[in-house]
């Protein structure tokens, strides 16, 4: 069966690719600003210490609340549709952060943060979308083009924080988040560019049952590949400027520091594509798992800038070859009308993981400190990598390649 009669257009995935890469700049510029900010702006509004993260928790609540049902809405409407409403979304929670840090409400605030929640929870299906029309081939390479978005994010979302947090002074912070509304509508913009067909009526045949899809060894493998690794960086990542604000470093020292924890989680999609198609989605996976507790080993160890910027650096590259690793082997476990469903439960359960531990980290961190938050990442690597092993060993693990 050739490529074309399979249903694959790569030159129309090559297009949409670079128009989700643009989107996936922006929108990581946004989130990167909010990681930035969040628990800083938490600190001066929340009523205890401890509920300092809460802000940057309450984005990811969003995002597990609504992952499911925008891939649902997305069945019905269109990628391109529900991409741009989403992006919209988050532009009204910008807002309201912006107007909630002038009035100095907490509660203001959290709303506006669970708003940019459906915005990262559309995101996330960008890396879903590039695949769409791919080649199995060109597939690997897809997700990767788009999460390379994420360099310039890194880039951007840094700056703008530096150039911003005085903007609107004395009032700290609202000069971003008013930025972090134009990145959005911008975002928008170029989702309008998305060319992905809607292949089947919302009320047509949708494959196998979901249970039946999510009891398959790979599908369990990759989804809990995906959660652990997008959980672990969330727990430290959260954590990481209210720790260093508490070592007495700077805004600017923490930007630095996220900055490249940033292009270390994004630089590598330019061959990380290429590593899973020559090595393997589970070995690249469980490279990304030791690079994790490298990650945590080096916060252990100090609480010194060097501490801070290495454990950072090690938890974006052991993300990207985690994540991208389980999302690959998630797109072999599905046909493609059962696209939707079996992304939506990935991403829900990605989701949720992550807003456990980014609810954990500011109670990790106010009551076992940054060696800690540290601690709690191996049991969950050991985790993953024995699931990792389990699926190299299983007779049926090579999943369902879509037709």
């Amino acid at each position: 069966m050739t490529v074309a009669a399979a249903g694959f257009d790569d030159v129309k995935a090559r297009r949409n690719a670079i128009v989700l890469a643009s989107a996936q700049s922006l929108y990581g510029a946004v989130t990167t600003a909010v990681v930035v900010t969040a628990g800083l702006v938490g600190s001066q509004l929340a009523p205890s210490a401890s509920w300092a993260t809460l802000p940057m928790s309450m984005m990811i609540v969003g995002t597990a609340l609504t992952t499911f049902p925008i891939s649902m809405m997305m069945r019905r409407v269109g990628r391109r549709t529900g991409f741009v409403l989403c992006a919209l979304g988050g532009a009204a929670g910008a807002l309201l952060g912006t107007y909630a840090i002038f009035q100095r409400s907490f509660g203001l605030f959290l709303i506006g943060c669970l708003m940019l929640g459906i915005y990262q929870a559309s995101a996330s299906y960008y890396r879903f979308a590039a695949a769409d029309t791919a080649s199995p081939v060109f597939r690997p390479k897809a997700i990767s083009w788009v999460m390379t978005g994420g360099i310039v994010a890194a880039l951007v979302g840094t700056l703008v924080v530096m150039a911003t947090v005085d903007l609107f002074a004395p009032v700290t912070f609202a000069g971003t988040w008013a930025v972090m509304a134009v990145l959005a509508l911008a975002g928008a913009a170029i989702l309008t560019r998305v060319d992905i067909p809607l292949t089947q009526k919302h009320d047509a045949p949708s494959g196998r049952p979901l249970s039946v899809i999510a009891r398959q060894p790979r599908y369990i493998v990759a989804a809990l590949t995906a959660m652990l690794a997008y959980g672990i960086m969330v727990l430290v990542m959260t954590a990481t400027p209210v720790a260093m604000l508490g070592c007495g470093f700077s805004v600017k020292d923490s930007s630095w520091v996220i900055q490249w924890h940033a292009l270390a989680m994004f630089v590598p999609s330019f061959f990380t594509g290429s590593l899973i198609a020559r090595y393997g989605a589970e070995k690249i996976s469980a490279v990304g798992m030791a690079l994790l507790i490298g990650s945590a080993v080096s916060g252990i160890l100090g609480i010194h800038f060097e501490n801070f910027a290495v454990g950072l650096i090690l938890l974006g590259l052991g993300w990207n070859f985690g994540f991208l690793g389980g999302t690959t082997m998630l797109t072999e476990t599905y046909h493609p009308e059962e696209r939707n469903k079996a992304q939506g439960l990935n991403d829900l359960l990605v989701f949720v993981t992550t807003a456990i531990t980014s609810l954990s980290a500011g109670k990790l961190l106010a009551g076992f400190g940054w060696a800690g938050v540290n601690y709690a990442v191996f049991p969950m690597v050991v985790l993953a990598l024995v699931m990792i092993v389990w699926l190299a060993r299983h007779p049926y693990s090579r999943g369902v390649q879509p037709s």
